[in-house]
């Protein structure tokens, strides 16, 4: 996906004014608007304005897009880290045009549709707010309250970008899964005048563990296990999110095999389940001992593990 700088599309500065950004987009308006423009492709670099406008002159979009800096070098691919946009609070819906560019969707069309829930506008009532937090897995294996912290990005009295710090305390809910949402009622902007505050979803995500790694609702583990454990099998201490277990590794395990500890994975309902994926891990053949058990192996046991590719 080819990265946009949507600094050099509007010919501003990224440190640019909301004046600056707003000035700049009604002159590349005027000048490429397909109704009156002479230029050849001026119906492309007219949505190409309009797409780089719709994200400079959001504070919330335009903070969250700074996070990625100044991308890729030409003809590099381009992909959003996980954690991009986490810890930014976004209010409303936004725009969501068809025309808009692939990088534009990636970024920002999952939040284009995560606005207010209730669907119809309700007079008197203040727009919904929604975020995307990191977690620790530790949050949805017991639960408990986390203290979140959230940017606000907001213009300040000269033009200029800035961020403010918001701090929660978030119930998070025990087995709670990634991409699932945490609603704080009446935590979201608040109306003109009386009237009913909007709510805060909060979309949750999960930090990596070193250990496990999170699939749904299933955490898997690779276990490091030394060959003659895996030809002729073995019991292992083994760590789980619960504790460490004594797990059987069956005769003739191979490298990628799945062992299932049901019910031992995210505690959802219904919960998920714990795999062990055997990783066979060689000893060093850094002395003589070592080196003629090898070959005393290699003697033993005539075998071609590219039999399989007829070599």
């Amino acid at each position: 996906m080819e990265f946009k700088d949507y600094y050099k599309v509007m010919g501003v500065a990224r440190d640019a004014t909301e004046a600056q950004i707003k000035q700049a987009y009604r002159k590349l308006a005027r000048k490429y608007h397909p109704d009156v423009s002479k230029e050849k492709d001026a119906e492309a670099r007219f949505k190409e304005v309009g797409e780089a406008y719709e994200v400079l002159k959001s504070p919330e979009k335009r903070a969250a897009y700074d996070q990625l800096g100044q991308g890729p070098r030409p003809g590099e691919d381009f992909r959003p880290p996980p954690d991009w946009g986490a810890g930014f609070e976004f209010s409303g819906a936004g725009a969501r045009e068809s025309d808009y560019s692939d990088f534009f969707e990636t970024l920002f069309g999952a939040r284009a549709g995560t606005g207010n829930r209730r669907g119809a506008f309700h007079p008197g009532r203040g727009e919904d707010h929604h975020a995307k937090v990191l977690l620790d897995l530790d949050a949805t294996l017991h639960g408990g309250t986390r203290q979140l912290t959230l940017r606000v990005p907001e213009i300040d009295t000269e033009g200029r970008l800035v961020s403010k710090e918001r701090v929660l305390n978030v119930q998070v809910p025990k087995g709670i899964l990634a991409g699932q949402h945490i609603r704080l009622a009446g935590q979201g902007a608040r109306p003109p005048g009386e009237g009913t505050p909007g709510d805060l979803f909060i979309e949750v995500e999960f930090q990596p563990h070193p250990l496990y790694r999170i699939d749904a609702r299933d955490l898997y583990l690779d276990l490091p296990v030394a060959p003659w454990e895996a030809a002729l099998g073995a019991t292992v201490k083994t760590p789980t999110p619960t504790g460490t277990v004594d797990l059987k590794i069956p005769p003739g395990s191979h490298a990628g095999t799945k062992l299932r500890l049901k019910g031992r994975g995210i505690p959802a309902s219904p919960p998920g389940d714990f795999y062990v994926v055997p990783q066979i891990t060689l000893p060093a053949a850094n002395d003589d001992k070592a080196k003629a058990a090898y070959a005393a192996m290699a003697a033993a046991m005539p075998f071609n593990p590219r039999a399989s590719l007829g070599v």
